[in-house]
């Protein structure tokens, strides 16, 4: 922990402040080593001294011109050697050199560093003799030890870089996690837009239609008043049950039971909504209709909700027909009305919006909708008068009634 702390803290040192403290620390033990006097040998003199100043000024700006110092040093540690002044700590100006210039460069200036610096010193070596006790002796050794600090220098930059590349995937990695998670929450905000839309605008308006109706027959026709006001009722009611169902599952509780998703099966009670209303309609259904997937079934559902209301709201059609026909792994919906091709409807959504690019939130939903089931929906007028909504939705295959059997 001492030494982790004390890393730390140099870490935190300006720049120059660091490089004084190194050349300081190299100064201490190159001079130490400088002052001895082996016999037979050079002593120091001036001349050594002002090597090992040049040395210790050059390795102040080792940061910025790493090259530079390595050359100054190495001149400066050939130069003792070639003076016939000997030491063992003498060539620790260059190894701080040499280390700082693989751990600040790349890899080929590393390479070609090591080559200049391994001939300089193996052709010093050379120069001075092979005297076992001085230890420029053997020339082969003299050209390896420049490598040493390089190769060092090489793998703490490889480290480094290994390090600041998994730090960068990392980031990357939280980007796209937060991405995801902000486009998960788009979409969830979307999904319950449209469940709010489907459930509250489609309600509203079969409500309005059958007030409609026994606001008009509240005189005339009372039997026919009570009824519309009992659809009124009965609209109001099942509104109430799916905003439960689905304030329930946004609250991801596991101990209130879920109502049923709305279903093939409850399009006749769909259709009960918008009777009255001034439009008649067809319902046909062909095929297997039994055992569909639940999002299959909640999209038919829904296009047809959202279609029905079209009509009702903006079609000004006196007959509407709904088919719903499986063909094997597909599933199509139809829906068709008689009103009139230049009506405001053929040119709106939903909601009184633009149909086509940038169409209103009722024929976007359809469309969400069967994408959200892997399919897709076409609208347009009717050839003659009308207006035509069909939807395709893949299915599963049809499973085969005699296999079934025992």
């Amino acid at each position: 922990m001492t030494f982790e702390r004390l890393r730390a803290r140099a870490g935190e040192l300006p720049p120059l402040a660091a490089d004084l403290l190194v050349a300081a620390g190299v100064g201490l033990f190159t001079a130490s080593d400088a002052a001895v006097n082996d016999p037979e040998y050079r002593q120091d003199d001036w001349f050594t001294w002002l090597l090992l100043a040049i040395s210790l000024l050059a390795l102040v700006r080792r940061r910025r011109e790493p090259v530079a110092v390595a050359v100054i040093t190495g001149a400066a540690c050939a130069g003792w050697a070639l003076y016939g002044h000997i030491g063992e700590l003498l060539n620790l100006p260059v190894i701080v050199a040499l280390y700082t210039v693989a751990v600040l460069g790349d890899r080929r200036r590393t390479v070609r560093t090591g080559m200049v610096a391994a001939a300089v010193s193996g052709a010093v070596a050379l120069r001075v003799g092979r005297d076992v006790v001085n230890p420029q002796g053997l020339p082969l050794l003299e050209m390896i030890w420049p490598l040493v600090p390089l190769l060092l220098g090489e793998v703490v930059r490889t480290r480094r870089e290994l390090l600041r590349a998994y730090e960068a995937r990392a980031a990357r990695a939280e980007e796209d996690r937060e991405r995801e998670a902000a486009r998960r929450v788009r979409e969830e905000r979307v999904r319950i837009a449209r469940e709010l839309h489907d459930i509250v605008a489609h309600t509203v308006t079969a409500m309005t239609v059958q007030a409609g109706v026994a606001l008009d027959a509240l005189d005339i026709r009372p039997e026919v008043s009570r009824k519309a006001m009992r659809q009124v009722r009965e609209s109001g009611r099942e509104a109430v049950r799916e905003l439960r169902a689905t304030v329930t599952v946004l609250r991801e509780s596991d101990d209130e039971p879920t109502a049923p998703l709305p279903g093939i099966g409850r399009l006749g009670e769909l259709a009960e909504r918008f009777e009255g209303g001034g439009v008649e309609l067809v319902m046909r259904q062909e095929g297997e209709l039994d055992g569909l997937p639940p999002m299959a079934e909640l999209a038919v559902h829904r296009i047809v909700q959202e279609a029905l209301t079209n009509v009702v709201r903006h079609s000004g059609a006196r007959r509407a027909a709904v088919s719903v026909v499986r063909h094997d792994d597909r599933l199509t919906v139809e829906i068709v009305d008689d009103g009139e091709a230049a009506g405001g409807r053929r040119a709106e959504g939903a909601d009184g919006e633009r149909a086509g690019p940038g169409a209103g939130f009722g024929l976007l939903g359809m469309r969400e909708r069967a994408a959200a089931a892997g399919g897709d929906v076409e609208y347009g007028p009717v050839p003659g008068g009308g207006f035509l909504v069909r939807a395709w939705l893949p299915l599963g295959p049809r499973p085969d009634r005699r296999e079934e059997r025992p």
